[in-house]
């Protein structure tokens, strides 16, 4: 399932693609139309910034928007920076692999299974973007 982190984080994101071009958005704007609670949601936006997802204006007129176009935010990219890896298991990871205690990766089912269902979710959160979720 989704954290509640990235389902925040998508919610913001769909909002600002509405936005986009149109100038900054007070965070108390989209906290309050996307019933995000504010303090949670300014952790969340910095975060995007940082990663060049978004940027800010600062004082009179100031705000977030998106630094990118909708088209060309990939929701893995997303997923991965706020909620890490996409992979049920770390031993199948490709950005955050760890290998799992007391196990023999070469003769594990369940590792192979991951790494199929890994692929499968990769195969649509790699060419799906934000755009894409706010109906763009």
């Amino acid at each position: 399932m989704l954290s509640k982190k990235t389902q925040y984080a998508f919610k913001a994101l769909m909002y600002l693609s509405h936005e986009y071009n149109k100038g900054p958005v007070l965070i108390a704007d989209i906290a309050r139309k996307k019933k995000v609670p504010l303090k949670f949601l300014e952790n969340i936006l910095l975060e995007l910034k940082k990663a060049g997802i978004l940027d800010s204006k600062k004082g009179k007129g100031g705000g977030y928007y998106l630094a990118k176009d909708p088209h060309n935010i990939y929701l893995a990219d997303v997923l991965r920076l706020v909620d890490g890896p996409i992979a049920l298991v770390p031993c199948v990871s490709l950005h955050f692999y760890q290998r799992c205690s007391n196990c023999d990766e070469k003769n594990c089912g369940l590792n192979r299974v991951m790494i199929e269902v890994r692929d499968a979710n990769l195969a649509i959160l790699e060419k799906k973007t934000v755009a894409d979720i706010a109906d763009m």
